[in-house]
């Protein structure tokens, strides 16, 4: 039973269709054509920090400086993800998701070709547009392929593409970047975004675009303040995370001490720590609702505080990378909650939950990375994220509080209060 706090808004606002009788085979082959899309992308979104020291030699520029290219797809995504929802509402969501993915590997190939760190930032700008859109449209095609007490695991399944992605995606295009050049990262995200391509075309269901459909329906979603609160959550929150992560792998060389041929294995431990966290925020949006975000936020709070004093041992430091992984479990959640609130709006508020995650993945990077240049050291980049974490925790407590004074209200209006989940 979902949360008194979320029932008026599921009542009045979710817009649930029908889902259609399939066997688990065609489930499953649906959720892994799309799952297959967030490994792409994890890939490249996650395996661009893990090579940062490498490209910015390779391109001549310090590592601050090369933390812009990472700020630089974040904010393609930020731009990318309501203009291409908006605008593709209108088009059948499997032939929109193949769009997406063309566009995705046209952008990473030329990632790889990049001749100079100017270029460089403008193709990860490229590489970051179709990302939300990407994201939020599978969302909607993978929930409405199981039954509506499912969706956030449903969800949460496209999202273990980007989880296996951290896993086993990073630390081997990480040693190949070692072997072969960090352009073969970009390189082997082009090929998955293409073989993304042939599994959508193949296996995902071939529902027509909604008849309504059309970009001012889609703003709609901008009038509702649930919809921003839970995007802000994102914006902010999820961007401790991001701070750490874009330079852990400086951290682990300057202050850890290790060598770069341990760096795969922390990577791929943060990844199976946010694999766990995904799988237990999906059990736990499905059981408690928001109120799971609020229990993984402080969670990830506590672990970023204790980065700074597990840096200097090497065992430690996975024990809390580890922990820090699990934090990502968050996703699932805020995007469940989102399909809450968003009314008819859903295509754009799904992928605006994107955006807003990659707002977190700018700003962390941004912060902390001007942390790290004003001379405060790699531990200060673990403060900056606390400081975000703890904001989001913040803004997580004015929506669930808007969310109660909502229902309050509506308990005192009988036409409302009898639809009440």
């Amino acid at each position: 039973m979902p949360p008194a706090a979320d029932c008026a808004l599921r009542s009045d606002e979710l817009v649930v269709s029908e889902t259609p009788q399939r066997g688990p085979a065609a489930v499953a082959l649906i959720l892994g054509a799309l799952a297959m899309g967030g490994f792409a992308i994890g890939v490249t979104e996650f395996a661009a920090m893990s090579v940062l020291p490498d490209f910015a030699r390779g391109l001549g520029v310090d590592e601050p400086t090369a933390g812009h290219a990472i700020s630089a797809y974040a904010a393609g995504v930020v731009v990318g993800a309501p203009v291409l929802a908006a605008f593709g509402a209108r088009y059948p969501r499997w032939l929109l998701l193949i769009g997406l993915m063309g566009l995705f590997a046209v952008a990473n190939t030329l990632s790889a070709l990049s001749p100079n760190f100017e270029t460089m930032l403008l193709f990860r700008f490229l590489s970051g547009l179709p990302h939300g859109a990407y994201f939020g449209v599978a969302a909607l095609v993978a929930a409405e392929t199981v039954p509506l007490k499912y969706r956030t695991r449903a969800v949460s399944t496209l999202l273990m593409g980007l989880t296996l992605a951290t896993v086993a995606g990073v630390p081997v295009v990480n040693l190949i970047s070692q072997t072969h050049g960090w352009r073969w990262t970009f390189g082997i995200v082009g090929a998955l975004a293409v073989l993304t391509m042939t599994l959508v075309a193949l296996f995902a269901p071939r529902d027509p675009a909604h008849p309504d459909a059309s970009p001012l329906r889609e703003l709609k979603a901008l009038k509702n303040r649930q919809v921003w609160l839970t995007l802000g959550v994102s914006a902010i929150g999820f961007g401790g995370m991001f701070a750490v992560y874009a330079f852990l792998a400086s951290t682990l060389r300057e202050v850890t001490g290790v060598g770069p041929e341990v760096l795969p294995w922390v990577f791929a431990v943060f990844g199976i720590g946010m694999f766990s966290g995904n799988l237990l925020g999906a059990w736990a949006g499905d059981r408690f609702g928001f109120r799971a975000a609020a229990g993984l936020l402080i969670w990830s709070a506590i672990a970023l505080a204790f980065y700074p004093l597990a840096s200097q041992n090497l065992w430690s430091m996975l024990a809390v990378v580890l922990c820090i992984g699990a934090g990502g479990g968050l996703g699932s959640i805020l995007q469940t909650r989102l399909m809450d609130v968003a009314g008819e709006a859903q295509t754009l508020a799904a992928a605006l939950n994107h955006s807003a995650f990659n707002t977190a993945n700018a700003l962390g990077p941004l912060l902390a990375g001007t942390a790290v240049a004003a001379g405060f050291g790699w531990g200060s980049t673990a403060w900056v994220a606390v400081a975000l974490t703890l904001g989001g925790l913040a803004i997580w407590l004015w929506a669930w509080l808007d969310a109660r004074k909502s229902t309050d209200g509506a308990s005192r209006r009988p036409d409302i209060a009898s639809e009440r989940c």
